[in-house]
C-alpha cells in the first residue's frame, strides 16, 4: 500500500529498495533474500521459526513484486495518501494476527519480538530495527517521504497495541516455557 501511494517507503523497504538499486535484485527478491539472512539470526538469537516465517521470507516479496508489476501508482492523491495513512495499521493488524496465534513471526518481527524477550517495549524494538534499516536504505540510495516518517512512528506502538489486542491467550503449559 505504502509503496504504490509512494509517498516515501517504510524503513525496511527504503533498505530493500536501496539495496535494489545497487544490485540487479528487484525490490521484491531483495525483501526474500534480507529474510533468508535474517532468519538465520532469529536461529542465533533462538526465536521460534514457524509456518508464519517461512511463508513471510518467501510471499512477501513475491507478493510485493507482483503488485508492483500489476497496479500503478493510483492519480488520485486522496487514495495515496489513504494507502499512506492506514499501511501502517493494516501492517499491524496482520503482525498482530500472526504472531498472535503462534504462527511464528517474520523475520522482521523476529528481531522485534526476540528483543521484546529480552526485556524491551515491543514499540520501542520495532521503532528502533525501523530506524536502522531506514538509515541503511538512505545510505544505499532508498526512497523516503512524509510516508517514511508516518510509518517509523506509527508502526510501533500500532504493533504493540494490536499484538496485546489480538493474540490468543496462552496455554498454561505455553506460558510455563516462555
Amino acid at each position: 500500500m505504502i509503496v504504490l501511494a509512494d509517498y516515501g517507503l517504510p524503513g525496511w523497504d527504503v533498505f530493500h529498495q536501496g539495496l535494489a538499486e545497487q544490485t540487479p535484485l528487484t525490490i521484491g527478491t531483495a525483501v526474500i533474500l534480507v529474510g533468508a539472512v535474517l532468519l538465520l539470526a532469529m536461529l542465533v538469537l533462538r526465536e521460534p521459526i514457524g509456518v508464519g516465517t517461512i511463508a513471510n521470507v518467501i510471499v512477501v516479496g513475491l507478493v510485493l513484486d507482483a503488485v508492483l508489476w500489476v497496479f500503478d501508482e493510483p492519480a488520485s492523491v486522496a487514495v495515496r495518501v489513504t494507502l499512506t495513512l492506514t499501511g501502517p495499521i493494516v501492517v499491524a493488524i496482520g503482525s498482530g494476527f500472526y504472531i498472535g496465534v503462534r504462527l511464528g513471526p517474520g523475520p522482521r518481527d523476529g528481531l522485534m519480538t526476540a528483543l521484546g524477550q529480552r526485556g524491551i517495549t515491543i514499540w520501542k524494538a520495532r521503532f528502533g530495527i525501523e530506524a536502522i534499516a531506514l538509515t541503511s536504505g538512505i545510505l544505499l540510495g532508498g526512497t523516503i517521504g512524509w510516508g517514511t516518517v508516518w510509518f517509523l512512528v506509527a508502526i510501533g506502538p500500532t504493533v504493540h497495541f494490536c499484538l496485546k489486542h489480538l493474540s490468543l491467550p496462552m496455554e498454561p503449559d505455553e506460558a510455563a516455557a516462555a
